[in-house]
């Protein structure tokens, strides 16, 4: 380890030569968050903490794993994970680490830095919701002092659930979030906010979808509407039916990705996953979450936006959401799309009763 102390920097990444590589590169870690909220999830947490617990050790056969935890859980999380994860102590006010974690950013000579955004604890839930988040906007820079890792410090509100990488100079993201008036102040405009990310995550070509998913809490992250499988080849949600709610969004994402080319001038390789059947909050749900806004905002037979393109992308294993519905088509999709990976299945519901999936509760550092 380094003796000296790891340096906040005043200038930009992509100054610097650094830039966000892709999921689907070599990482050294996975980082996970410890479910704890009983006001987001049901029973005390314990079904969230059994699923998480699930994720996690379908992750360690794929590569090293981390989970972040409070005092208060430590020992109950360390004797419920398997004894390959490493469990870190860690304070959050919630588990979605992939929105307020840190971004990381790597130079071709191999150093690796963090790219630490600003949280809101997304805009109180899409407006209306207060969440604390205070614990949350600390995560990048605590993450950079237990690494080692010199941090950039971004004013930007960018949740990493709407930044998606090639590795190779293209971003995908949704204008919902980032333009978001409650997130990013309406006199920054979208050249600016491009230009930042362009800045802070080495991209030279910002692909744009218009809007995410509805009834997505987060407001349209793009990790439930497309992600990159490699260089130049996408993989976007998909609904066949047009009375279903997320039909015209699909359509709107196939549109922008059919026509778009990379940072390189490449046309992209589009392929659809089909989403899971429609899922609704059903009673069981509701029962035995502690009370709170959630409760109040929440009604017997409301949507959730589910998507099987939240799944994340480890070193020797893919590890995908089960919802129970078209789990084995989803998979078989994705398994021709990484042939060399196993494609794991691991229910999510309990997770993503809390406003996310498997992709949403993971951040990936690179090697």
């Amino acid at each position: 380890a380094s003796a000296t102390m790891p340096k906040t920097l005043d200038s930009a990444p992509a100054d610097d030569g650094f830039s966000m590589p892709g999921e689907f590169e070599r990482h050294r870690r996975c980082w996970l968050v410890w479910p704890e909220r009983t006001e987001y999830f049901r029973q005390g947490a314990k079904p969230a903490q059994r699923a998480l617990v699930r994720i996690a050790t379908a992750i360690a056969q794929g590569e090293p794993v981390a989970v972040c935890v409070s005092a208060r859980q430590f020992d109950n999380a360390v004797r419920m994970l398997p004894p390959q994860v490493r469990v870190i102590e860690l304070s959050t006010d919630d588990m979605w680490i992939r929105d307020c974690g840190p971004c990381f950013v790597r130079h071709p000579r191999g150093e690796v830095r963090v790219v630490d955004f600003a949280f809101n604890g997304w805009a109180g839930l899409a407006h209306g919701l207060p969440v604390a988040y205070q614990l949350d906007d600390l995560v990048p820079r605590k993450i950079a002092q237990l690494e080692g890792m010199d941090r950039y410090v971004c004013d930007l509100v960018a949740e990493g659930g709407n930044l998606c990488s090639d590795g190779q100079g293209t971003l995908i993201v949704t204008a919902e979030n980032l333009l978001d008036p409650a997130r990013n102040t309406a006199d920054r405009s979208r050249q600016e906010i491009e230009s930042v990310l362009c800045s802070h995550l080495g991209a030279r070509k910002v692909i744009w979808l218009e809007r995410g998913l509805r009834h997505d809490v987060t407001l349209g992250h793009c990790d439930n509407l497309a992600c990159f499988v490699r260089p130049g080849v996408v993989v976007q949600t998909w609904v066949d039916d047009p009375a279903d709610p997320q039909f015209d969004v699909c359509r709107e994402v196939h549109e922008v990705l059919a026509r778009a080319t990379d940072a390189r001038g490449r046309a992209l390789e589009v392929h659809r996953l089909h989403q899971p059947e429609p899922m609704f909050v059903q009673a069981e749900d509701l029962d035995g979450l502690d009370a709170g806004p959630w409760l109040d905002g929440r009604r017997v037979g409301d949507p959730i936006a589910a998507s099987y393109v939240n799944f994340y992308i480890a070193n020797r294993a893919i590890v995908m959401p089960g919802y129970g519905t078209r789990d084995e088509s989803a998979r078989a999709t994705l398994q021709g799309l990484f042939p060399e990976r196993p494609v794991l299945v691991v229910p999510a519901r309990e997770i993503l009763l809390g406003g996310g999936s498997i992709h949403c509760i993971t951040q990936q550092q690179p090697e």
